[in-house]
């Protein structure tokens, strides 16, 4: 093997070292998220079906803050990454920590609007008379963690730009552990019901936060970084971050009207939905690893000035995301005997769920492009592109999604307008990688 052919394979396997050692221990991390909703529902559920009904309303609207200020890892860890590219441990830590100032702040003003509307916000749920209470009192001592999981969503970005996703998995690992361990003693040893429940959460939360917070200060000491609150720094965090929080609330509005035309389509097509739409989100956390990867591999390129590292490695994250997306397509075909029965066994929903099943599957490699170009234009900086697609993406998927009821399509006509959305999101960032546009070197964008 000569010289020149042996280059690009040993670049291409550097590439792959890079890629499994931070997206394998990420998605670990991502999947501690939902595990701490599925505790606190097997917990809660054995207190009867009222206090299981106000637990899933309350964890819907939690859920849904986290989705929106996800975007406190997402540019947090790009911002991180670019400085530890260019050699500067010390202004990455900072940056790093601007990123948590700024989520303590959003954190205090969202515990400041939320307590009150708690009543409110259950209400525009459709809780039930008998579920609402409990709703609310989940809601409004969940509540109070708010300000530790926004500090856990920065500080997460801080250590995936310093290409670390290993501490958030142990993390997560001990803060799931304590979550279980801390429900089940509060809720039925202590008898505080669901309260106890939102407690347990809590604590654990803010334990999870805790670790964090020792750790950058660690690092802002060890490297002689300031730990005192700037303007200036979370200011531009929050620049940073708006682009990026209109790119995920246009993904939310898509799931919603996906959501709400599924339930135009009966009982059984919503039924069916939900399945697919929780099968969906499992192979997302997935794709999700290789994005986050992307994100913290690419901006450090980027900050070191190295375009052509930066390229070569977009080219191996795509081709990560196309194998993946064959190998979970095919997966969810081969494994669709096993793994519905366990989600239902009404015929009916069984027939509305195999055809739609397979667009899923079909549309998989697709899905596994869009989350890598995502990572990648994230981890550039690339925000307010990534914004202006998105909403691109929304205005060509709502009246497609909208009419597919009124032209007697169902569930399976709904997912392939999911589908449609993904190829647009597929184009829109394909052509902003191949135009080069998104690569802009040096320490910040």
């Amino acid at each position: 093997m000569t010289q020149a052919s042996a280059t690009p394979k040993n670049g291409r396997r550097r590439h792959d070292r890079e890629i499994i050692a931070l997206a394998v221990p990420a998605f670990g991390a991502l999947v501690a998220e939902p595990l701490f909703v599925m505790v606190d529902s097997a917990v809660v559920g054995h207190l009867g079906t009222p206090q299981l009904a106000g637990l899933g309303i309350a964890a819907a609207l939690l859920m849904t803050a986290v989705s929106i200020f996800v975007f406190l890892a997402y540019a947090t860890t790009a911002a991180v990454a670019r400085r530890v590219g260019a050699g500067d441990l010390p202004a990455a830590i900072r940056q790093g920590m601007d990123g948590i100032w700024l989520a303590l702040l959003l954190g205090a003003a969202a515990v400041a609007v939320a307590i009150p509307t708690a009543p409110w916000l259950v209400d525009v749920f459709g809780a039930s008379d008998t579920a609402t209470p409990y709703a609310i009192t989940y809601l409004r001592i969940s509540i109070l963690g708010i300000p530790a999981m926004l500090v856990v969503l920065a500080a997460t970005g801080v250590l995936r730009g310093l290409q670390d996703t290993r501490t958030p998995l142990y993390v997560a690992i001990g803060g799931f552990t304590a979550n279980a361990a801390l429900n089940v003693t509060l809720v039925y040893g202590a008898g505080l019901g669901i309260a106890g429940s939102a407690w347990g959460t809590v604590i654990a939360q803010a334990g999870m936060a805790t670790v964090y917070l020792v750790v950058v200060i660690r690092s802002a000491r060890k490297h002689g970084a300031s730990l005192r609150p700037d303007a200036t720094g979370i200011r531009a965090s929050a620049r940073a971050g708006v682009p990026l929080l209109i790119r995920t609330l246009s993904l939310r509005a898509v799931l919603m009207i996906a959501t709400a035309v599924a339930a135009r389509l009966g009982d059984v097509d919503i039924a069916a939905h939900q399945i697919i739409l929780s099968l969906w989100s499992l192979t997302a956390f997935a794709l999700d690893a290789i994005a986050i990867a992307g994100q913290a591999i690419i901006g450090r390129y980027l900050g070191a000035g190295d375009e052509k590292g930066a390229r070569d490695a977009c080219r191996r994250m795509v081709e990560w995301g196309i194998g993946c997306g064959i190998v979970l397509g095919a997966l969810i075909v081969l494994a669709r005997p096993l793994f519905i029965p366990l989600f239902t066994s009404d015929p009916s929903v069984k027939d509305a769920l195999l055809p739609a099943l397979l667009v899923v599957a079909v549309s998989q490699p697709i899905a596994g492009v869009v989350f890598v170009l995502d990572g990648v234009l994230m981890g550039a900086g690339d925000g307010r592109y990534l914004a202006w697609a998105m909403l691109v993406t929304l205005i060509v998927f709502a009246p497609v999604a909208l009419l597919v009821p009124s032209l007697g399509g169902g569930l399976t006509a709904l997912w392939w307008a999911m589908t449609l959305m993904m190829t647009v999101r597929l184009i829109t960032l394909w052509v902003r990688a191949r135009s080069g546009r998104w690569i802009v070197t040096g320490a910040t964008r």
